[in-house]
């Protein structure tokens, strides 16, 4: 399962959160991350992913 959810981080950040965290303040962090910059959004969707192992 958490192949899936870095892949989805990968390709759709926002996504990947989702999977990990729900709707909540990291979902919506990463959701503007990825509107200012598509790899600011896979970093923060890998870091959350990560730390909530």
């Amino acid at each position: 399962m958490e192949l899936i959810k870095i892949i989805c981080a990968i390709l759709l950040p926002p996504v990947g959160v989702f999977l990990q965290v729900g709707i909540g303040k990291h979902f919506w962090i990463n959701i503007i991350l990825t509107l200012f910059g598509f790899i600011p959004g896979i970093v923060h969707a890998i870091w959350v992913i990560a730390k909530n192992k």
